[in-house]
Order: C-alpha cells, then structure tokens, then sequence
C-alpha cells in the first residue's frame, strides 16, 4: 500500500508542477516554464530509480563492474578473483570485463565511491543526466524553431516512459543508452550552436561530448559529425578553409579523447578486447541470441516509443524537407531520425534502447507538428478534429509514460534475500567466501564482498576450496546432487527469492 501511495503523490505533484508550466508557457514566460518541467522530470526520475534492488537485464552487470572499479580502476573485472575456469568469451561470467565502453561505468562508479555502494548511488548519474537532457532539448527545440516549440520537446522528453525505464535501470541496455542518449543530445546542441556562433569552445564541448559518446556505446555516436557539417554549410554558405579547420579541430578532440582507452584495452587485455571488437561487428551481420529482428523491427518499433500517430508527422517532416526552400532546420532532423533508423535496420541484431539516441529529434518532431496543427486548424471543416489530433500527440506520450512508470504498482521495492546475504558475509570473511548454485551470484557480489556462482562445480573442487580455508555455502536455487549435499562442512541457505522475469540482452 505505501508504494501505492507514493505512486500517487508523485503523480500528483508532478500533475501540479506541469500545471504550473503550461501556464507559465501560455503565459511567454519560458524560464519559469522549463524550470517547472524540469522539476517534474527530475520527480519522476527519483520516483521510478527508488526500486531498491538491482535489475536483472542489463543493470546488475553495470553495476558490479562499476564498483570492482572502485578497487582497481586500471581493471574492469565482473569477477574480482575467479575461483572456477571461466570463458573469456562470456561477458556475463568472465573475469576482464571490457563489454562496455568506459564512460557510464567510471561515471557510476565514482557515484558510488562518493556516496557508498548502494543502487541509488549507482542511479544518481543517469538520473543526474537524465534530467539535464530535458534542458539541452529545450535548447535545441528552441534553437531551430522556438521557444515554445522547445519547451513543448522539453515536457515529452521529461515524461517518456522508456527514457525514464532506462534512467532507474529497468529495462535492458539500462545506464547504457540513456548515458548515449545524454551525449548525444549536448553534442547535438553544440553542434549547432558552434555552427551560428563560431565560439572556439563550442566546437571543443561539442568534441568531447561526442567523444563521450563513442566512450559510452562505440560509433554509433559520428551521427554528430553530419548534422555539425550540415549546420556548418548553412550558416557559412559553402565549406570554405575556416570550416574544415574547425571539422580538423573537431575531429582531432574526439580521436584525442576516445582513441587511449581503445589502445589501453587492446595492449593489456589482447584476448578479450580482441573478442568485443568482433563481438561489436557480429552485431551488425548476425541475429545474436534472441535479438534478430526483421528489416522493419525498429519502424514497428517506433509507434510504441514515441506514439501511435508518429507516422504522420514523420511523413510530413520527408515532405517539408524536399519541398520547402529553407529546409535546414527540417534535414537536421531528418538526419537525425533516419540516418540511425536505416543503419540499425540492416543490421541485424536489434533493440529497441539501440535508436532512443534519436528520441530528441523525436520529441522535436512531435512538438512542431502539433504546433503546425494548432495553427492551421481553422482552415478544416472540422477544427475541434484537428485540434483533438494535435493534442493526441501530448495525451498519448502521458499514457505511455504511466505505463511504463507503474505508479500504481503493489511489487515491494526492496527484497529480503539482499539482507540475508548481508549477514552471511558479516558473520564470516567476505573475502573467503563463496556461494554456489545462486539465482543472483551477480547481485549477491554487489551486495557484498562474497564471490557467487549459478552453477555447482564438482565435489573435488568444492573440496579444494574448504581445505584453502573457504567458506563454502550452497543455496537452494537449482538441484543439489546427493553427493553434495552430504559433503560436510558446506553451509546450505536459501537465498533465492522468486523468479524475476528478465528481458534478456545482447547489447
């Protein structure tokens, strides 16, 4: 019943704080009105981040390799001290651990060094982040269109349901993607900016947040490089010297900052960076695990993330941008949109996280169209129907992100097994202890300093490991041979809770 109700008092709150925009927005005072949806938007951040457990896909992998970090930040290891033979191959039992590019996890785990080993300070960057992405698309929305345009993509970026899931780590690709999407949308902004005012340091932000991004999820990241040179071509007419000196500046930063982590990891880890680099191009040729998707997944795809009518102002955006004259404002964001949706389309290995990259582009989209609506409405014989229309485009962006919020959710926040785990490891030495045949060897690894295993290695193993002085306990996730279970002085718990239903990823 408490989560019941703190459902509703977010909700509620939040109702207030939109309220409060939308006046200050009728009434042109802009600043006040983005401060309104800001507040809003952090609320629901924290609201939604408060599930006090780590999430099965993808986020208790992110998280144990953040806080393995905080111990050696030179080695990004899943498991600190392997005690059973491991493939080097599998990135969710391996020892190295370089599946992910580095940004997200030094991020969260500098969090957690300076505010404790818990999964709100693990959370607290994205939310962090999350909440800035609502003002640079304010600023971008403003800056090619309006102010009011600006703060419309503002609220539907404070509101969207899987920006906000991928914000408190509860869906798969997690602190990942809403990490990429973060970049991608400040590099975005100084792209532009840079284009109009050519402030060196523009240009300098707008390298290291792209650089940023490619140390988050690799080159999907370079969709800034064509919007900064279309921006570029409009605002100085053609590519003369001074352009291609500041595209040389540009892409010397980025190189500077992303291509040492890349060097690093391939001298001292040959044998599994080498792998991820393979493992990053087989997403692209094949359908790994159960992520191959037909040509047309991430189309479908786009009228769950950003709304059922979508096709309509996207069709309209292809039109404007061939038949208007000033279409610059138009190509950015066609760009934007569909550049990304054709290249992930081939690809075959899809998920939805991989495009929300392209989500301000979206949230600019939709504000425009419904202002375009709003204004020509009178000319139809039914206005109320077009204006209907153009509010549906607001109305069912606040349905999906209910959604996806769950407010009304009874599911505890908390598990019991997280305490339980706790005390194993206070009443022996955490660094001598180990747990077998676990639901959640991940989490219990995060939660404490014991190491954990889902399977069950041989007896003479287990035997090895009690004569090296460990403590060997057994949980009662999976079936126990008989031989094991009669082995002395192991330790036999019940740890596991229900089963959780995990999305499954390949990332």
């Amino acid at each position: 019943m408490g989560n019941v109700l703190f459902g509703i008092l977010a909700l509620l709150f939040c109702f207030l704080f939109f309220r409060e925009a939308w006046r200050s927005y009728t009434g042109n005072r802009y600043t006040r009105s983005l401060i309104w949806i800001v507040l809003a938007g952090l609320l629901l951040r924290v609201f939604i981040s408060f599930d006090l457990y780590l999430h099965e896909w993808d986020e208790r992998y992110h998280a144990l390799v953040a806080k393995n970090l905080i111990a050696d930040p030179f080695t990004p290891v899943l498991y600190p001290t392997p005690l059973l033979e491991y493939d080097y191959r599998d990135w969710s039992a391996n020892h190295i651990w370089v599946h992910k590019q580095p940004v997200p996890l030094y991020s969260m785990a500098l969090s957690m060094f300076l505010f404790g080993v818990n999964v709100l300070a693990l959370r607290l960057p994205s939310v962090l982040l999350s909440t800035l992405a609502i003002v640079f698309t304010y600023k971008i929305g403003a800056f090619l269109f309006s102010r009011k345009t600006g703060l419309l993509a503002a609220f539907l970026c404070a509101i969207h349901g899987f920006l906000l899931e991928l914000t408190a780590g509860r869906v798969a690709t997690d602190h990942i993607d809403l990490f990429f999407f973060a970049l991608i949308t400040m590099a975005m902004y100084y792209a532009l900016a840079f284009a109009r005012d050519k402030r060196v340091y523009r240009n300098i932000l707008c390298a290291v947040f792209t650089a940023a991004a490619i140390l988050t999820k690799w080159l999907p990241a370079l969709i800034v490089l064509p919007v900064w040179a279309i921006a570029q071509i409009h605002h100085n007419g053609k590519t003369n010297r001074a352009v291609w000196l500041h595209g040389l500046v540009l892409v010397s930063v980025i190189l500077f900052i992303s291509v040492p982590w890349q060097l690093y990891i391939h001298a001292r880890f040959p044998l599994e960076a080498g792998w991820e680099s393979e493992y990053n191009l087989r997403h692209f040729l094949e359908g790994l695990e159960p992520h191959g998707q037909p040509f047309y997944f991430h189309f479908d795809r786009m009228r769950i993330l950003f709304g059922e009518l979508i096709y309509l102002p996207l069709l309209w955006l292809l039109w404007v941008t061939v038949k208007k004259r000033d279409t610059y404002k138009y190509l950015i964001l066609t760009v934007w949109i569909l550049v990304p949706y054709l290249f992930f389309s081939v690809a075959q290995t899809k998920m939805q996280g991989y495009l929300m990259f392209t989500g301000v582009a979206f949230f600019i989209l939709t504000a425009v169209f419904f202002t375009y609506l709003m204004r020509i409405r009178l000319r139809f014989k039914s206005p109320k129907a077009v204006f209907v229309l153009a509010g549906l485009f607001l109305l069912l962006p606040v349905r999906y992100s209910i959604e996806r919020i769950k407010p009304f959710d009874v599911r505890p926040r908390t598990q019991a097994w997280i305490q339980k785990a706790r005390d194993i490891a206070r009443a022996a030495d955490p660094d001598k202890t180990v747990v077998f045949n676990s639901r959640y060897p991940v989490e219990i690894m995060f939660y404490t300093d014991m190491l954990a295993y889902e399977k069950l290695p041989a007896p003479q193993k287990l035997e090895q490991l009690l004569a090296a002085g460990y403590a060997v306990y057994i949980d009662n996730a999976h079936a126990i041979p008989p031989e094991i279970r009669n082995m002395k002085q192991l330790r036999f718990e019940h740890l596991s809770a229900q089963d959780r239903k995990g999305s499954g990823t390949v990332r």
